[in-house]
């Protein structure tokens, strides 16, 4: 019990204790709002895609590739976005709120959150299904994001646009890279790959700190209900009925843990920029993202102790 306790506080402890200095820089005024922004896109457009790249880079697409994680992955995904949806739209008027909660209960900060639990659970080496799982996974939060905000702003979703805004990110490039150099054997020089691996090696600690910088507290009394249904929907109730689900599956190791990031992280930081850019309640969008990564550090360490506990990995 004691070694499933270390194992958890491990796996959890190195995430928040970063974003924590990353929210006393902030408050510091070591960087303002502005300078944050452009730190984040740094991250996401450079740093992120060389992560990507080098965890599938090399690897062997038997050991990578998991045909039933794959599609429980994505099964559960559209299943817990019907469903919040429906619940939703039966306890919430406002359109303005539908869609920013919607959001806030199915997208999480997979990939900013994710990497790092399976890393500091497994070691760096075995990030490929991960990785993998992020080329899939993101995807679908995105298409999905702009389908629900565009449906409740009273507009209709344009695919090609989707499709593009897909072909363009930079985490599903650096991922589709390595892929293909997998697929295909290529095999890049050393120097190549030093670079990137160097590249890769700043990724997750200065997204963690960019995330901690990002968390600005607001006022929170005027949308209390609203907050509490999307942090109980997030950290709780979806890990809860998912993660219950694919234990019952037989999923196991890596492939379970990385179903935790992906279910049981904090809400995506980009549903807060993608709210405001789509006429949804921003505000609302802003606060689940500070609550829910504010929560997550006691929420995450209680799933991966539990499952730990229970042989899941």
């Amino acid at each position: 019990m004691l070694q499933n306790f270390i194992i958890a506080l491990k796996a959890v402890a190195p995430m928040f204790i970063i974003m924590a200095i990353g929210i006393l820089l902030r408050r510091n005024n070591f960087m303002n709002e502005t300078e944050v922004k452009k730190m984040n896109k740094l991250v996401f457009n450079v740093f992120f895609p060389c992560l990507m790249f080098s965890n599938i880079y090399g690897a062997e697409i038997g050991e990578a590739f998991d045909l039933k994680f794959i599609s429980f992955t994505i099964i559960m995904i559209l299943v817990v976005f019907f469903i919040t949806m429906a619940v939703i739209v039966k306890i919430e008027p406002s359109n303005k709120s539908r869609g920013a909660m919607i959001q806030a209960i199915y997208r999480s900060n997979f990939v900013i959150m994710g990497l790092p639990i399976v890393s500091n659970i497994f070691g760096g080496e075995k990030l490929v299904t991960t990785a993998l799982a992020v080329t899939i996974v993101v995807p679908i939060f995105n298409v999905l994001a702009v389908v629900v905000l565009e449906i409740f702003r009273g507009g209709k979703p344009d695919p090609v646009k989707i499709l593009k805004g897909i072909a363009r990110n930079p985490l599903i490039i650096g991922a589709v890279s390595g892929i293909l150099t997998m697929l295909l054997g290529i095999e890049l020089p050393e120097i190549a790959v030093d670079v990137i691996s160097q590249l890769k090696s700043v990724a997750t600690p200065l997204a963690l700190v960019t995330l901690g910088m990002s968390l600005n507290m607001k006022d929170f009394a005027s949308m209390k209900r609203n907050l509490v249904i999307c942090v109980l929907g997030r950290l709780v109730i979806v890990p809860g009925i998912v993660l219950t689900l694919a234990s019952l599956f037989g999923i196991r190791g890596v492939p379970f843990v990385t179903l935790i990031a992906v279910f049981a992280s904090p809400t995506a930081v980009s549903s807060f920029t993608m709210a405001e850019q789509m006429d949804s309640d921003g505000p609302l969008a802003a606060n689940a993202v500070v609550c829910s990564s504010a929560l997550a550090s006691l929420t995450l360490f209680g799933w991966i102790f539990l499952f730990k506990s229970l042989g899941m990995f």
